[in-house]
This record gives C-alpha cells, structure tokens and sequence, in this order.
C-alpha cells in the first residue's frame, strides 16, 4: 500500500506545479517499472491524484483574482460568461481537459482565473488520464530501457521549454486582454 501512497503524494505534487513538471504519465510509467504497481490500481489513483492536483493549482490560480484590478477581474468575467454561457461552448471546453494534447497546468490555471466551475473540468481530466495512463502503463515492458533518456528529454528538451513558455505568455495575455471590448468588438453577446 505504502508505494500507491508515495506514487499519489508525487503525481499530485507535479500536478500542483505551475510549469516545467515532466508530463504525469511518465512518472507513471515509471512507478509502474520500478516498483512493478499493479496498474489496475496503479492507474486510478495516478488518474484521480492528477485531477487532485490540477484542481489544487486551478483554486491557487483562483485566489490570484483578488490581487487584480476590478477591471481585469469584469475582463476575465466577461470571457468565463462568455465560454459558459452556451452548452456547445462550455461542453468543447470541457472535451478540452478530457483531450488536451498541451499541458494542462497552464489549461487549469486558465479555468482558475476565469473562475469557471472546476467539478466538471477535473472529471473530463481524471476520465482522459485513466485512459492515457492505461495506455502508457500497459506499454511501459517495451519502453524500459529508454525511459530514462524519455524522463530527461521530456523535463529538459527545447521544445519542451518552448512549448510551456508559450503556454505561460498566452495566461498572461488571457488576463490582460479586455474581453469585454473584444466581446463587444466581434458582435459576440454575453448569456
């Protein structure tokens, strides 16, 4: 029991981290090879400790509105109305947590500052890592030997790094844009 704890404790922690976490998945695979977890409990507790973490970093993120201006917090209320506000919409953003081919961190830290309700979020994320880690772990015989060179080049490779500055410059763009005007500015009403 005590290795599915120590497994959940780390899953959860990388998925507290803002940015520059290795992707979960390998640390699962990892577990899975190293102290031979079982992955039919290995998998929904890597799944739901993930989802544990991301919605931690979502509320942190959340906390962050009170340090705004009025106006930046009236922009990003604009923006959750607007994403929420329609079944189509708000169901496409949910299928985004439940696919997300980029890093989530900066996905729920964007759910955080719209202030869009998480519950929904964290089951499509959750749903999505149980069948990504079932994948990965059930695969993780014929990736041993190179997991190594795969932990290493995930946490350190230029397109790694690329990628999670990218998404960090577009969270900081989501909050300074005034989505108000934009909203006005395209004819796009608010429910």
């Amino acid at each position: 029991m005590q290795p599915y704890l120590v497994m959940a404790a780390v899953v959860m922690g990388l998925n507290l981290l803002p940015a520059f976490a290795p992707p979960t998945w390998i640390v699962v695979v990892w577990f899975t090879l190293v102290w031979d977890l079982e992955p039919l409990v290995l998998v929904p507790v890597a799944a739901v400790s993930a989802g544990l973490g991301r919605y931690g970093l979502a509320a942190a993120t959340r906390l962050l509105r009170h340090r705004m201006s009025p106006e930046r917090v009236a922009s990003l209320g604009a923006a959750s109305d607007y994403l929420t506000g329609d079944r189509r919409r708000a169901a496409a953003g949910v299928g985004v947590f439940f696919v997300a081919p980029l890093p989530s961190n900066q996905l729920f830290e964007a759910a955080g500052l719209l202030s869009v309700p998480l519950r929904p979020l964290v089951a499509a994320f959750v749903a999505g890592r149980l069948i990504t880690f079932s994948i990965y772990s059930g695969a993780a015989s014929l990736a041993e030997d190179s997991l190594q060179d795969a932990l290493v080049d995930a946490a350190l490779s230029p397109w790694g790094v690329a990628v999670q500055v990218v998404m960090i410059v577009v969270l900081v763009l989501l909050a300074r844009v005034d989505w108000r005007r934009v909203l006005a500015r395209t004819g796009r009403t608010l429910p």
